[in-house]
């Protein structure tokens, strides 16, 4: 390990730069660099020995083109590369990071550097052609692009000057990425539109994660969603797309595009962005009412209908669904209406009739939400050509306009039309009238804080995103929009051709027990194959019951049977506090394929209830072949950890912190070592944490001794109090039965600083039987900080 630590390490190079061959060697390359172009078929023709003396003089431009040549000859320009980068990028790989080629690695970080405006590159004569563009030169090397802020790089990349460059990384970039955004200008934003429908709906991006983004922007967030979900129209203004060919190009709207034509002073929005103004219509809804919400009833309003309303049994999705309720392209008539509501606040159904508009309520105007920092409010609308295009104006502010004499209040329809079987049901148009392109299949949300239109907005797009295949959704602040993101996962899982098969979750707090929430996911999705959940707190306060949240939770979870599922992998993160066994049961019966479980700060009522949990597993999950535990006081259930490591179907099992030998260690460990020593199928075990000191060792050393029949090859005691003396004799031991190498032991953070010659000597020991990892421990400050911390 230390060896490693200090190949890793960034080379120390004096300031006159790399170490500089013969002074024939040096003019040659120098004249390489300069005059490539004229000397190039002879570069390819020269010996080795002097090729790999110039490698180190080229600029990278050369050192690039001449990869290929160099290959040929059996010469390796890695440690090149990795000069380069520990010289001009001044930064050390992540230690878990595996770098196989320096080459496309220092390409990629020189690209983002260069958009950024980080890095000069008149600054390094390395780095200066004036013959080449460093975009362009660099943009195939492009796996992973990162935007950040401001979206500082949209706006260069789609200029006319780099087209070449976006068509190259339209084939080369798998992944996008964006962190910590902040608030964005109009043009900004019709550069990331722009940007991204290159990049996705005719490229190779594959994976869209949004980092860090304490105040989304919503007008930012939905369109980043909406691009990512296929769906495409040009911004107002903006120029088309040469890619979509001639027939999208300015063509006049059909008579079926009348519902995505805002009027004849607003531009074109998608269908996306019409849902989160209708959003904020309810909002305004609710604030001019402050009061609970009643008995459920829906109100469409226009006021060339009003006179027209009748209680005729007219279906009300059909009407909210159709142009006749939407906004219309400019002098369209249209024809009456009649719209028909239901209330639940009896046992029967019966029509609702419209009350005098003069006891109607009349909506509070619509809050302006805070711009941008540095950016004055709302313009003037001086006629078509100064309209808006700010698509975060348009989301916060044209729901709460009267305009063309009509009037649009969406009640409950907006708030509660997720808890349907139809998540577009908003009395707007559906997504399918926008054009379709490629979407990505992987989307990530970490600490993006989702409000109720956000939230809203990715469950309207999820509900039909089949080409997604994994979605990961990291403390985003759910609460009770996760009714409404279980009603349009369940939606997507009716699709033809839905692929999602990996669901990450995670949050601070659920209005749902975790293990309800775990029933309710896979119900909804029984092709899962990977699920991930956590839940740090219980939170009473998202309690679905209360009034103006989602759908009561029968709706949801019932009690049935679930049926069998796809599932092979299971993690699990629980709250503190007794989680009921027989709903984990449950799901492991219906999970038959079920290969890794993992299970962290599980706590069960009785070591019983978690006796029923493990024979449950015997019982139903046959095909298991790893298990974990986390964080679990399993210092009362030694007869149940023996009976795991007995189950000849586990090939691999851990206790991480668990607390295992904390009661009777001296009876506990033969028993335990025993049971080792009689399973042959067991291959893995990773005890770290569970204090198991010199004497668990020299216990555990007797696993390998002549008369076991175990092939453990994996073992983890880190962080087990183990000193040096006790290590010691432990590779005594293992060379005495000559078992030869076993495989891995993992050693971070003993006690082995206590007496670094002993422990030196007692893992040269062990690196003839097995593959020792360790690290250089202060176990001393380690226990400081500890004792700070009390």
């Amino acid at each position: 390990m230390e060896a490693t630590s200090r190949e890793a390490a960034p080379a120390k190079s004096s300031a006159s730069g790399p170490n500089a061959p013969p002074a024939l060697f040096e003019l040659c390359g120098r004249a390489v660099s300069a005059h490539m172009g004229v000397l190039e078929s002879g570069v390819w023709a020269l010996p080795g020995p002097i090729l790999q003396s110039i490698l180190p003089l080229l600029n990278i431009y050369y050192l690039e083109r001449i990869e290929e040549t160099a290959l040929k000859k059996g010469l390796s320009t890695q440690a090149i590369w990795r000069r380069l980068w520990d010289e001009l990028m001044k930064t050390r790989p992540s230690s878990l990071e595996s770098v196989t080629c320096w080459r496309a690695k220092f390409m990629e970080a020189f690209f983002s550097h260069v958009l950024r405006g980080t890095i000069d590159v008149s600054s390094d004569r390395r780095l200066c052609d004036q013959r080449f563009s460093p975009l362009l030169h660099s943009s195939r090397h492009v796996r992973q692009l990162t935007i950040c802020n401001m979206l500082q790089g949209a706006t260069e990349l789609v200029a006319e000057p780099n087209r070449r460059v976006l068509e190259t990384l339209a084939s080369s970039l798998h992944t996008l990425k964006f962190r910590h955004l902040l608030f964005s200008d109009v043009a900004a934003q019709q550069s990331l539109r722009q940007l991204l429908h290159q990049l996705i709906h005719h490229g190779a991006v594959s994976q869209v994660s949004l980092y860090s983004w304490p105040v989304p922007e919503s007008a930012l967030f939905i369109l980043i969603l909406t691009m990512s979900a296929g769906f495409w129209q040009p911004g107002p203004g903006g120029p088309p797309c040469r890619l979509c060919g001639e027939a999208s190009r300015g063509r006049a709207p059909s008579r079926d595009e009348g519902s995505l034509l805002l009027g004849s002073r607003r531009p074109r929005r998608d269908a996306a962005e019409r849902c989160a103004a209708a959003l904020m219509a309810s909002r305004r809804k609710s604030e001019a009412k402050q009061m609970p919400r009643a008995a459920p009833a829906t109100r469409v309003t226009r006021r060339s209908t009003q006179e027209n309303l009748t209680a005729g049994g007219t279906d009300l999705k059909r009407e909210l669904h159709s142009p006749a309720t939407s906004h219309e392209a400019p002098g369209t008539k249209r024809p009456p209406s009649a719209l028909a509501a239901t209330s639940s606040a009896s046992s029967s159904t019966s029509s609702y009739k419209r009350a005098p508009a003069s006891s109607a309520p009349q909506p509070k105007p619509l809050k302006r939400f805070k711009r941008a920092a540095g950016k004055k409010g709302a313009r003037t609308r001086q006629g078509p050509g100064a309209e808006s295009e700010d698509l975060y104006d348009f989301v916060f502010i044209v729901a709460g306009e009267k305009e063309d004499g009509e009037e649009m209040e969406i009640g409950e329809v907006a708030c509660g039309a997720l808890d349907g079987s139809d998540p577009s049901c908003l009395g707007l148009p559906a997504l399918e009238a926008s054009q379709r392109f490629r979407s990505i299949s992987t989307l990530e949300l970490f600490t993006v804080p989702l409000s109720t239109e956000a939230a809203l907005t990715l469950c309207h797009l999820l509900s039909s995103w089949v080409s997604l295949e994994s979605l990961t959704l990291s403390y985003n602040g759910l609460g009770s929009n996760i009714f409404r993101l279980l009603d349009s996962l369940r939606a997507l899982s009716g699709q033809a051709g839905c692929r999602l098969r990996a669901l990450h979750l995670s949050d601070l707090f659920s209005p749902l027990p975790i293990l309800e929430l775990t029933r309710a996911i896979v119900r909804a999705l029984p092709l899962l194959r990977v699920l991930s959940i956590r839940v740090d707190h219980p939170s009473q306060r998202d309690n679905p019951g209360v009034p103006g949240n989602a759908g009561p939770p029968s709706l949801i979870i019932g009690d049935e049977e679930i049926p069998e599922n796809c599932l092979e992998q299971l993690e699990m993160g629980f709250p503190r506090g007794a989680q009921p066994a027989p709903l984990l049961c449950s799901v492991l019966k219906a999970s038959g394929s079920l290969q890794q479980l993992s299970l962290d700060s599980a706590t069960f009522a009785s070591p019983q209830d978690f006796g029923l949990v493990l024979q449950t597993l015997k019982e139903y999950n046959l095909a298991l072949k790893r298990l974990s535990f986390h964080d679990m006081n399993l210092a009362d259930c030694q007869s149940e950890v023996l009976f795991l490591l007995q189950n000849l179907t586990l090939q691999e099992i851990t206790f991480s912190f668990c607390r295992l030998f904390e009661k009777r260690p001296a009876q506990f460990l033969p028993e335990m070592v025993a049971a080792m020593k009689g399973n042959s199928t067991l291959k893995g075990l990773r005890l770290p944490g569970n204090r198991l000191g010199n004497a668990g060792l020299l216990a555990l050393a007797d696993v390998f001794s002549e008369d076991s029949s175990s092939s453990l090859c994996q073992l983890d005691i880190s962080s087990n109090c183990i000193k040096p003396d006790g290590l010691l004799e432990f590779a005594k031991r293992l060379e005495r039965w000559g078992r030869g190498a076993f495989g891995h032991l993992r050693l971070f953070q003993n006690w082995l600083d206590q007496d670094a010659v002993t422990a030196r000597e007692a893992i040269r020991r062990l690196r003839a039987t097995c593959h020792v990892v360790s690290d250089s421990w202060d176990s001393s400050q380690a226990f400081a900080d500890y004792v700070s911390t009390m």
